[in-house]
């Protein structure tokens, strides 16, 4: 499917930018966070600021786990979070499988740590996406699993469905972590179709600058732009309430 904001005659079409937030839930954040990202909680006043902007969607993502999701290492015998990885396949074709890294348990359903930050103004948020919710795979993007053949129902959000109903052309994207779900919600959200940019002041990365720094080099390859808070993308959404 293509978003694009040009239209078949070749006059621009108007911008619509949507803003999506991407867990900013307290097991991501310090000083208690079950899997904090350094730096986590320095964005939110960013990201509030960019909540007050006429984005006509705004969308924050959570992710939404089980107790016995596969991402967990306490769900693998031996295994040590942030070191092992294991290998989902997909329960409807064998031959699909990838490698994905354990974690500690996190962002648990029912569990404080699930909750998204007391300190975003989530009063301006229109839409919550939950992901992660089907305990056999990972769900790094808020819009779908790494599985494509097929495609694992229970591990599709309906984010994309969203953007579209709210007829977006465009789709910025802030929040944790910016090596993990801000990086493939950002891939997919180009991949499907829409132009889309990464705040680069907006998100902090579990591997630190060094992450980010191949972050960034991976995601422009895919035509993800990354943008700065203070730049003319931003500017330009700005510009729709003038």
């Amino acid at each position: 499917m293509s978003h694009s904001a040009d239209t078949t005659d070749g006059r621009a079409s108007p911008f619509r930018p949507a803003l999506l937030v991407v867990d900013m839930q307290e097991d991501f954040c310090p000083p208690e966070g079950a899997l904090a990202v350094e730096g986590g909680r320095d964005i939110v006043p960013l990201i509030n600021d960019l909540l007050q902007l006429p984005f006509v969607l705004k969308v924050a993502t959570k992710d939404h786990h089980p107790p016995d999701h596969v991402s967990f290492a306490s769900n693998h015998p031996g295994a040590q979070p942030f070191v092992s990885t294991t290998t989902i396949v997909n329960p409807a074709n064998p031959r699909e499988t990838y490698e994905t890294r354990l974690w500690p348990a996190h962002c648990v359903v029912g569990t404080p740590g699930n909750a998204l930050v007391p300190e975003l103004d989530a009063a301006r948020v229109g839409h919550v996406v939950l992901k992660g919710r089907e305990p056999r795979v990972e769900m790094y993007s808020a819009f779908r699993s790494p599985l494509r053949d097929p495609p694992l129902a229970s591990a599709v959000s309906d984010l994309a469905e969203q953007l579209a109903a709210a007829r977006a052309t465009d789709v910025f994207v802030v929040g944790l972590a910016g090596d993990y779900c801000v990086k493939n919600t950002a891939l997919d959200s180009a991949r499907l179709g829409w132009r889309t940019y990464v705040v680069e002041e907006g998100t902090r990365c579990v591997g630190g600058d060094r992450a980010w720094a191949e972050t960034v080099a991976e995601m422009r390859a895919e035509g993800v732009e990354v943008v700065h808070a203070d730049g003319p993308e931003v500017e330009s959404v700005k510009a729709l309430s003038s």
